[in-house]
């Protein structure tokens, strides 16, 4: 979908007009087949979703309260006891907090300084788990690589050394492999800090942070991410000869698990009630930014389908559970916890909806599973034609439904949107509302209602073979 220049007003009158032309045409490729009965409530959704922009100020005030929201934070679990008041206030049914105990990570101060051939300052950011520096800091030469191919080959050079992984991005899941794995890659080869190249694309310089995974029996060392540019330029600064130093300081430590809990509420069905339809986010965020886009957005878009069903007095024939993940993060351990605390209901679990991709323009969703349940979905998504989020693909879950969709092989759904400007500032202090628009959180929640909804209606549960 195209955005406005102009601003809200101008971004809701033509809302108002898309609406009006989708009453017209909604659904008109398949009026003579089973889905054309759901036209009806599907417009009603769309009208009323985009008839205003409050799941946008609620997005904004969940973040500009609570910020940030880490794990083991005071922020998270405020924002987690605001959120189960505010479902309550909704009229939501059955909203409760499922404990889950979390793992505390502290950044606390943290630097990072070219010290030759001149000194000169370097944003960077530890990457989530890492250990601390001694209090002095680390100084040390730079070794500058490209890859792990450079790295493993590089004949003993790193040793005693503070290592750049330099390597460039191509996309997240081939990526991200250079954070997960490169402090461990880099302390086997004698390294003894490591700067990684955000993993994202070149973003005047704005360091990504995101969880490393040490490996048992090799050293931990400490380990952060710098800018591209910054990469790029001790990649330079070795390129001509010279042997540039870094000094870096990190204060990173972990304090003992810490309780939290997953946010659980529903619209009970009205003949099925123990067959339950999942839409699922985290609400957990990193220290930085506000966890707007990644996944404050993804949490509102999915309570806010609820709350719409809900007020429109749509209330299907199984139930819908919106669940906000907690440690999604650094450890996943709220979807695991869903997991093992809901794993004799999993065999009534229909489907499971994640949506954890920003919350740019939706263009439809991804599905896993049967290809008798796929061809299903993709019709229901035709009643989206109209504001773009008609595409389904191959592939859809996510890292908090994954262990359920797993333990029970439950039909698995992700949300689908415009992703061009998403790794700009995934993990970054950029992650703020205002990269966000009114209308794409309202045609998001509005999709995942449309999808949730007639899934949850239908005379028989979606295939699973």
């Amino acid at each position: 979908m195209s955005r406005s220049p102009y601003g809200l007003s101008a971004v809701l009158g033509t809302i108002g007009a898309t609406v009006v032309f989708a009453t017209l045409t909604l659904g008109q490729g398949s009026q003579n087949s089973w889905i054309a009965a759901y036209r009806d409530p599907a417009q009603r959704i769309l009208r009323e979703a985009q008839s205003d922009d409050f799941a946008w100020r609620r997005l904004a005030e969940l973040t500009d309260t609570f910020g940030h929201r880490l794990s083991g934070s005071t922020a998270l679990e405020d924002a987690i006891r605001w959120t189960a008041d505010q479902m309550r206030k909704d009229g939501l049914d059955n909203v409760r907090l499922d404990p889950v105990m979390v793992p505390h990570w502290v950044r606390g101060q943290e630097s990072a300084e070219i010290v030759k051939p001149s000194r000169q300052w370097i944003p960077m950011l530890g990457l989530g788990g890492s250990v601390a520096t001694p209090p002095a800091g680390i100084e040390a030469e730079a070794f500058v690589v490209k890859n792990f191919d450079e790295l493993d080959g590089d004949g003993g050079a790193a040793r005693g050394k503070i290592v750049v992984l330099n390597a460039r991005f191509t996309t997240y899941n081939e990526s991200v492999q250079y954070r997960t794995a490169g402090p461990a890659r880099a302390a086997r080869r004698g390294a003894v800090a490591i700067l990684v190249r955000s993993i994202g694309p070149v973003g005047y310089r704005t360091p990504h942070t995101g969880s490393t995974n040490y490996v048992s029996g090799v050293p931990q060392i400490p380990a952060a991410a710098i800018a591209a540019e910054d990469a790029d330029q001790l990649q330079r600064l070795q390129d001509r000869g010279v042997k540039p130093v870094v000094r870096i300081k990190m204060e990173a430590h972990h304090l003992p698990d810490a309780q939290s809990n997953n946010v659980v509420a529903e619209l009970v069905g009205r003949e099925r009630p123990e067959e339950i339809v999942v839409l699922g986010a985290h609400i957990d965020s990193w220290d930085i930014g506000t966890g707007a886009l990644d996944d404050g957005g993804g949490c509102i878009a999915t309570w806010e389908a609820v709350r719409l069903l809900k007020k429109l007095g749509l209330r299907p024939r199984r139930t819908v559970r919106v669940v906000l993940f907690t440690n999604e993060e650094n450890g996943v351990r709220g979807g695991r916890a869903y997991r093992d605390k809901y794993a004799s209901e999993l065999k009534n679990h229909v489907m499971m909806l994640e949506s954890d991709i920003g919350l740019f323009s939706p263009i439809g969703f991804g599905f896993s599973g049967a290809a008798a349940a796929r061809a299903r979905v993709s019709e229901i998504a035709d009643l989206l034609r109209d504001i773009g989020a008609d595409h389904v693909s191959a592939v859809g879950g996510g890292a908090d439904i994954g262990p359920s969709v797993d333990a029970a092989g439950i039909p698995s759904m992700s949300l689908e949107a415009d992703n061009s400007r998403y790794f700009f500032v995934h993990h970054t202090a950029a992650d703020t509302v205002d990269k966000i628009t009114p209308g794409d959180v309202s045609s998001a929640a509005a999709s995942i209602a449309v999808m949730a909804y007639v899934i949850a209606e239908m005379p028989t549960r979606l295939e699973t073979n």
